[in-house]
Formats: structure tokens, C-alpha cells, sequence
């Protein structure tokens, strides 16, 4: 992807994950990021420079530039970018040793989202077995 100066950070989450979706609606609400929020489903995955299995497996944060972060370190990218008091929950996010603790908590919940509040059996799913998958 090349640099587009002015064009917006890009969120994508997956949205056929009823924790992601409700974990994206809170941060819109609250956080507010600066950024456009797409679930993988509907992104342009090329454009993007993401693939699908990619997008399948974490949280995505892609930069104007196409820098693509992942997991807790896109979740840090995010609260950075929102500006405000959440700046500071950013930057301890990227620091080692809190960013090794949030990348194996985001694993830990990543990978038992089916589980956590909000979350469905769907969410569980490889992605071409979900009932509301496209693919």
C-alpha cells in the first residue's frame, strides 16, 4: 500500500465475532478513535496489505503508510491515536515488559473469545463454518 497523506488509520476487526463487534462498538463509543472501523468481511483485505488469515487471527491496525500492527500492539496503536487520557494506556501498551503481558493477555482472550461476555459460540468457529460467513 502506498503513503496516502491525509487518509485515515484503518481499524479492522472480525466482524462475524460477537465479542470483537461488541469490543469495537465500545471503543467507538468511548475511546474514539480517530479511524475508520471495518470488519474484516467487508474490507478490501488487498488494499489493505492484510491477508484473510491474517485478518482472521487478530485485531488489525493499519497505518495511512501501510504499516499493519496486530493483536495488543493494534489495541495500543488505537488508544494513541484517540488522543486524550487513553495516550498514556497506549504508549505503557508498547513498552516491554507490559507490551509482552498484553500481547499473551490478548492471546489468552483471543483465542477464548467464544467465552468472554458477549461472545458466542460463532466466535469459536474457524471462519468458513460460521453461519454468517460470506466466504
Amino acid at each position: 500500500m502506498s503513503p496516502q497523506p491525509g487518509r485515515s488509520p484503518v481499524l479492522v476487526y472480525d466482524g462475524d465475532c460477537s465479542f470483537c463487534t461488541t469490543s469495537v462498538r465500545f471503543a467507538e463509543r468511548r475511546i474514539r478513535p480517530h479511524c475508520n472501523v471495518v470488519a474484516w468481511q467487508f474490507a478490501d483485505l488487498g488494499s489493505l496489505g492484510i491477508t484473510q488469515q491474517r485478518a482472521e487471527y487478530e485485531v488489525l491496525w493499519v497505518t495511512p503508510t501501510g504499516t499493519v500492527h496486530g493483536g495488543s500492539q493494534a489495541i495500543a496503536k488505537l488508544l494513541l491515536n484517540a488522543g486524550r487520557g487513553w495516550t498514556l494506556l497506549g504508549t505503557l501498551l508498547a513498552l516491554p515488559p507490559v507490551r509482552w503481558l498484553a500481547h499473551g493477555t490478548y492471546r489468552l482472550i483471543a483465542n477464548n473469545r467464544e467465552r468472554m461476555p458477549g461472545g458466542t459460540a460463532a466466535c469459536a468457529l474457524p471462519a468458513d463454518h460460521r453461519p454468517s460467513s460470506t466466504l
